[in-house]
């Protein structure tokens, strides 16, 4: 934090540069704009090399080193130093700050040797009683006419530093000012009635600087104002959301009335976030609306990726297992009835209007448990689903009698679960992979080919190695009946059926090449034993 002390300034230690000063409408001095500030510094940055005023001619005489001191500084330097000495003689009659211009010939003093130089002042010597200086970082300093009364009004910190010492010295120093320009633009707050006008032209960056130096400074009404904008200002970006929300727990225990902003992220209700996530995933199901049910599914389905991906820790709110295995029940009993209806002889018979939204209805039960699974799958939970869909044999029976154009979106969720075990993600027992492979295998190839054309999240490739890797987890005698069902299939259907030829190499190798090698090891292992 920045120290402040009384103190009185050296003759000849300054050299001041006036700036206009700006006037609100009610007469009270403000701080110029942030560009003005920043315009006047750049050009009167302390550490700036003095240039000469014009170069000097090139001759083939040896030049002679040309000291520091001797260049001449710019005009306007010299006509900011009159006007300062000249104002603050007619101040208080007691001058406080005076420069000096030395023409003496002196050796080039070093960088870290110069005096602090106060590059700007703001307000006015004639009407003020204290001098308030900032020293910034590299000897830039600043310094502010301003008035005692002001200080103590609005700042604990001045106040306390001023009640300490009844002194005669009206000057306060402000040591490593991190920050002198929000410290300016601060103090002069301090003269404005309505600081809301002064801060709504402000973004969320620059408040926030405001916010750090108002509440070092002990300037409780800026801080509020401060507080009063941030929570009615949008902010831009998890970034900026980060920056604010740490700044202001900064002041939790200042009693300023930080809670209306950090409502924003933070809730003070009873109500669970898991049943919040339960209703947002209901509302998702029952949505008939295609775009938009797609598009929060993928939004959803993200952001639970993102609750997963945190340690266990942290204790994130996440939406139970249950939950979902409760939605999948009811959109399974549901395509189930549906499959029933629309399985029966008169149904066929029905106007299009009936028909119509029954095939509709399908198609959202069989989307809504792809996504339901693809959550499961994500969670490494999806074990008792594919228990649950390997025994549907009802319900695959009847996917027989459907057209392959109302049936086929059932299909995705068997090719999901092939996918998942083959990845690793879901572990099936040995008794439901078998199950599963001969229930849904056979309607699967059957709807290839429209889930090749018909399904924008299809990956041929994928659900095939899959398949493949399903197969292959079962026993050898298990794996020859699929291999053998399928080439069956694959040589009459070609395209239209998976091509699981990866895995029928597996399968050929470890049938009729694994066993001659192990009869080949066990053969020369005795004769080995014999040497």
């Amino acid at each position: 934090m920045a120290e402040i002390r009384l103190t009185r300034v050296e003759q000849g230690q300054t050299k001041i540069r006036n700036v206009p000063i700006a006037v609100t409408p009610e007469g009270f001095w403000c701080c110029p704009s942030p560009v003005g500030f920043q315009k006047t510094t750049k050009s009167q940055n302390p550490l700036n090399k003095a240039k000469p005023s014009s170069p000097p001619p090139r001759t083939t005489v040896q030049k002679k080193q040309t000291p520091f001191s001797d260049r001449k500084a710019p005009p306007t330097s010299i006509r900011s130093e009159v006007a300062c000495q000249e104002q603050t003689n007619r101040g208080s009659g007691k001058p406080t700050i005076n420069g000096s211009v030395t023409n003496e010939r002196t050796p080039r003093p070093k960088i870290e040797s110069l005096p602090r130089k106060v590059a700007i002042e703001y307000g006015e010597p004639g009407t003020s009683d204290m001098k308030v200086i900032l020293l910034g970082k590299q000897g830039f300093c600043v310094k502010l006419s301003v008035h005692k009364n002001v200080l103590v009004e609005n700042s604990h910190l001045f106040a306390n530093k001023l009640s300490e010492e009844e002194s005669t010295l009206s000057c306060l120093e402000i040591d490593d000012c991190e920050d002198v320009e929000i410290y300016v633009e601060t103090v002069g707050l301090m003269y404005c009635k309505d600081m809301k006008q002064r801060l709504i032209k402000q973004n969320v960056s620059r408040v926030l600087r405001i916010l750090k130096v108002a509440e070092v400074l002990g300037f409780v009404s800026c801080t509020k104002s401060c507080l009063e904008y941030l929570e009615a200002v949008p902010w831009v970006g998890e970034e900026e959301e980060e920056k604010v929300v740490s700044s202001v727990l900064r002041l939790q225990n200042e009693s300023i009335g930080v809670t209306p902003v950090l409502k924003r992220v933070s809730s003070g209700t009873v109500n669970p976030p898991n049943n919040t996530l339960s209703d947002i995933m209901d509302l998702v199901l029952k949505s008939n609306e295609e775009r938009g049910r797609r598009e929060m599914k993928s939004v959803v389905l993200k952001l639970l990726r993102e609750n997963n991906s945190l340690p266990s820790y942290v204790g994130s709110a996440d939406i139970h297992s249950e939950t979902i295995y409760k939605s999948c029940r009811i959109c399974l009993n549901s395509l189930l009835s549906l499959f029933q209806q629309a399985t029966e002889p008169e149904f066929a018979d029905k106007p299009i209007e009936i028909k119509e939204p029954v095939m509709k209805q399908i198609a959202l039960d069989a989307d809504n448990l792809s996504w339901l699974l693809e959550i499961l799958c994500d969670r490494q939970a999806a074990d008792e689903f594919a228990l649950v869909w390997a025994r549907q044999q009802e319900l695959a029976v009847l996917h027989e009698r459907l057209p392959i154009v109302s049936r086929y979106h059932v299909s995705c969720i068997t090719a999901r679960l092939f996918v998942g075990i083959g990845r690793g993600e879901v572990l099936p027992s040995k008794d439901t992979r078998h199950s599963l492979l001969q229930t849904w295998l056979q309607p699967l190839i059957n709807d290839y080919s429209w889930l090749q054309h018909g399904c924008r999240s299809f990956d041929r490739k994928v659900v095939e190695e899959g398949i493949g890797r399903t197969i292959l987890t079962l026993p050898l005698e298990n794996q020859q009946n699929m291999m053998l069902n399928w080439l069956s299939t694959f040589l009459k259907s070609g395209d239209n059926c998976p091509n699981l030829q990866k895995a029928f190499e597996v399968w050929w190798r470890r049938t009729f090449i694994r066993p001659y090698l192990e009869t080949q090891d066990s053969v020369l292992q005795p004769d080995s034993s014999k040497q």
